[in-house]
């Protein structure tokens, strides 16, 4: 409850505000804490009265000699939890010093209030961590894994979407900013952020409308939030909903929309996914050969690569890519017959063009050639 870590911080913190000599000690008279170092470690008998009567002990000149290891001054109880925790003593003239006794004594009580419920949400956080870890690998529910739900109060009834939201390389904010996050985002009590891994946050949502869109808005405030607070990129995969039994598909669905996202630095769901939930399942290796003996010929023009690469981003629009291009329309008609005669392509042919537009996909976007 009172650990010397703790008695030697609020000493620090009391220190900025009084220039007295100060002692924290434990309930068995033993000095945990001094502004006076050398005092560390010894017996102090006026505040084991304290301890034991539970109550102020004034320290006279005249009991340094009758009282073993005195000083004149004050000792004041530390109550916490309505029990006698520690003492806390103030050294000089009783009559000098007195009006500072209740005041330190309520600020010491406050720290250590202060400190029990922050260990207290730690603890909290790190049980819920636990919990959701096993919470995804779990097949099965033992009786135990469900009363440890009803113990940290999460309701396995509720269908929730798993929500993977990945920082570029700033570990500090999964520190310093959870708490933040937790108090914008006040939509459910159900709702929790954990910290998953270095770079990353897992969000379980429950929604009892299940409004994806609404929910996406929301993201997007939470994103804008992170990136101008801290600086970063985020990217932010989100599942279907699933029931709660079945979290690891969740997961695995939270974790295919974040490979995707990570690509642009956005938010995608899963349901949203067409193409790409198709291309993600294809091997770096498969990748590599395909795209080679698709652009057999032109792998290294860079000016052939960029020129298509932007013509499907304009959707095979002539007038779109040469202006985006800064090109006239003709060198842009030059370059289709350039790379139509080298790999033997036919861009009025959909197969052929679908081979091209794959392969710039894989050559451009593929986690390999990043």
């Amino acid at each position: 409850m009172l650990s010397a870590y703790l008695a030697k911080k609020i000493i620090d913190e009391v220190m900025k505000l009084f220039d007295k000599d100060i002692i924290i000690v434990d309930e068995d008279g033993i000095i945990m804490a001094s502004s006076d170092e050398q005092r560390v470690g010894k017996f102090h008998e006026g505040a084991l009265i304290s301890v034991q009567e539970k109550r102020k002990v004034i320290i006279k000149k005249e009991d340094e000699a009758t009282l073993q290891g005195v000083k004149a001054g004050v000792n004041l109880p530390i109550f916490f939890l309505d029990r006698v925790i520690g003492v806390i003593g103030i050294t000089g003239e009783p009559e000098l010093i007195f009006p500072y006794g209740e005041l330190l004594k309520k600020m010491t009580e406050l720290l250590i209030q202060e400190n029990y419920y922050s260990e207290q949400k730690q603890w909290r956080s790190r049980m819920i961590e636990s919990f959701v870890y096993d919470w995804i690998q779990r097949k099965d529910w033992s009786p135990e894994f469900i009363e440890f739900a009803k113990i940290l109060n999460i309701n396995l009834q509720l269908d929730r979407r798993l929500v993977l939201i990945q920082l570029n390389e700033q570990p500090e904010f999964i520190i310093k900013g959870m708490s933040e996050l937790t108090y914008i985002w006040d939509d459910s009590s159900e709702d929790l952020f954990i910290p998953w891994g270095n770079n990353r946050l897992l969000f379980i949502h429950h929604d009892k409308k299940d409004n994806v869109r609404h929910m996406v808005e929301r993201l997007k405030q939470l994103k804008l939030y992170i990136t101008s607070t801290w600086n970063t990129d985020v990217s932010i995969g989100v599942s279907q909903p699933v029931v709660s039994s079945q979290m690891a598909n969740g997961y695995e669905q939270a974790e295919r929309a974040l490979k995707v996202a990570l690509k642009t630095n956005d938010i995608v769901c899963e349901e949203d996914l067409r193409l790409e939930l198709c291309l993600e399942e294809i091997s770096p290796a498969s990748c590599e050969k395909f795209t080679e003996r698709i652009l057999q010929g032109v792998i290294h023009n860079e000016e052939l690569l960029e020129t298509f690469y932007m013509y499907f981003e304009k959707n095979m629009s002539i007038k779109l890519t040469a202006e985006a291009l800064h090109i006239h329309i003709n060198t842009l008609h030059y370059r289709i017959k350039k790379l139509e005669n080298i790999t033997g392509l036919d861009l009025k042919k959909v197969p052929d063009i679908v081979n091209l537009y794959l392969a710039l996909r894989f050559l451009y976007e593929h986690p390999k050639k990043q």
